[in-house]
């Protein structure tokens, strides 16, 4: 089963589109792992249940959400980047994971949020965009700077992300503005 009238996107490497039942056991491989940690995990396989849920029901709420990247040439599920705004989130987030190290540094997390932020700015009219991004996270810091980010340190954070009730410290990086990011 498929949500229905979701958008999909396609770039020159890449498929991007709504969650899918067939992504959960990739999905709970990545959630039940180390490589969760920078998103609240490792989880246990039911709370990485309720996580996946959560994304799938985003679109519903919202009628947008975390596309999946899917490979086009192996047909492989490399992770997940979209907008994002679930309730107690400061301001909207186009945020990214990648769910195998043997995904990154290969361009795919920014050829997915470049396209991303495009529909955000042009089909959702955000006027801006931010990512939360734990601190220890080098390759995310990393990529939100390639993407042309830029860390703003007076701007809000989610409640229980990085707050003085959370050990996380959370830095938010600040997307260009539209006009920015189409040049």
């Amino acid at each position: 089963m498929t949500l229905a009238d979701t958008p999909r996107f396609e770039t020159e490497r890449l498929i991007l589109r709504a969650p899918e039942a067939r992504d959960w056991e990739t999905a709970a491989a990545f959630l039940v792992s180390d490589r969760a940690r920078f998103i609240g995990g490792p989880y246990t396989q039911t709370a990485a249940w309720r996580v996946f849920g959560h994304a799938v029901g985003h679109w519903v709420l919202r009628g947008y959400g975390q596309f999946v990247l899917e490979e086009k040439a192996s047909g492989s599920l490399l992770g997940s980047v979209g907008p994002w705004y679930p309730n107690g989130w400061a301001e909207c987030e186009l945020g990214w994971s990648l769910w195998h190290a043997s995904a990154e540094g290969k361009g795919y997390a920014c050829e997915a949020a470049e396209r991303l932020r495009r529909f955000a700015y042009d089909d959702l009219g955000w006027t801006t965009a931010v990512r939360y991004i734990d601190a220890d996270n080098a390759r995310s810091i990393a990529l939100a700077e390639q993407l042309g980010c830029v860390r703003d340190r007076e701007a809000r954070r989610p409640v229980g992300e990085g707050s003085e009730d959370d050990a996380t410290e959370v830095w938010v990086f600040r997307h260009p503005a539209p006009a920015e990011a189409a040049a």
